[in-house]
């Protein structure tokens, strides 16, 4: 979700509207229903957090990352209960507008690193949006060598972003050495749809040795091919693990301003779930 590391099936409905950009390009996006549906035969559930349990999250899962981090964003992430909980069967992700160790917005990030990692396979979430100018929630992913060959070497699949000054527009990208925001060469796409703040939406990736695919309740709207020309451009031959987080403001999501009135705000996570195909292409954790 552009670098964010401090070193660099419930059946739920869709409706699209408006267009699918790819790459620069737009391409146009029919009216209608498209449901989300259980991954195809072949598929086996190897991570899943269904969030049923109430208090903190489950300990054997989820880590945090704590601090300020970068992309110019001005939340403080915690690990605090009035950050992050679960509560009601969903993880709740909460920015708030506080004052802390000398910060004016708290929230929260929580990882699966050192506790699941994996190397191809399927991933969904469903959840619900925050929305409103300087919310930048994200479901996304980046490679477990990244303390080696730093970012954006190790590879940064976003599954999902959205920024609140544009609430229906989801967004699906990966960033590589080669093809990264920074330098303006990422391979990204957007999608508009029902509103994700009002409503759960499933957002999924399928992850191969030869191209990378995001979903929204089942609409492939991204993706992302193996060139074969080396770890610039396809560093995605290694284990990443997931993240799931809140920003407040920063380089994207405060690029119109933070509106203070709208906090707290909540990022619900209903569950996440990790499936992988036989070992051809990737048999368990890594």
């Amino acid at each position: 979700m552009h670098p964010r590391h401090s070193a660099c099936f419930a059946l739920a409905s869709l409706v699209l509207v408006g267009t699918v950009a790819r790459g620069g390009e737009v391409a146009p996006v029919g009216q209608g229903q498209a449901a989300a549906t259980a991954p195809a035969s072949g598929w086996t559930l190897v991570f899943s957090d269904e969030f049923e349990t109430p208090g903190s999250p489950d300990p054997t899962k989820w880590g945090y990352d704590l601090g300020y981090i970068a992309n110019d964003e001005k939340q403080y992430y915690t690990s605090r209960p009035e950050n992050v909980r679960v509560e009601g069967g969903n993880l709740v992700i909460e920015g708030r507008k506080e004052a802390y160790q000398g910060y004016a917005y708290t929230s929260a990030r929580v990882v699966t690193r050192g506790r699941f990692e994996f190397r191809y396979g399927r991933v969904e979430v469903r959840a619900k949006l925050p929305t409103g100018r300087g919310t930048w929630p994200a479901i996304w992913m980046l490679g477990t060598n990244i303390d080696q060959v730093r970012w954006p070497t190790c590879g940064e699949i976003d599954i999902m972003e959205n920024v609140g000054f544009d609430p229906l527009r989801v967004h699906a990208s990966v960033h590589t050495a080669a093809y990264n925001h920074v330098i303006g060469t990422q391979k990204t796409a957007s999608v508009t749809i029902a509103d994700p703040s009002a409503d759960f939406h499933v957002y999924a990736l399928e992850w191969y040795p030869d191209r990378i695919e995001a979903f929204v309740d089942g609409l492939r709207y991204f993706t992302f091919r193996n060139e074969g020309t080396g770890s610039r451009t396809w560093p995605f031959d290694q284990p990443e693990y997931l993240l799931l987080n809140l920003a407040i403001g920063g380089s994207w999501g405060g690029q119109q301003g933070i509106d203070d009135a709208l906090f707290p705000k909540r990022f619900q996570v209903d569950y996440a779930r990790v499936y992988q195909k036989s070992s051809r292409e990737g048999s368990g954790p890594e």
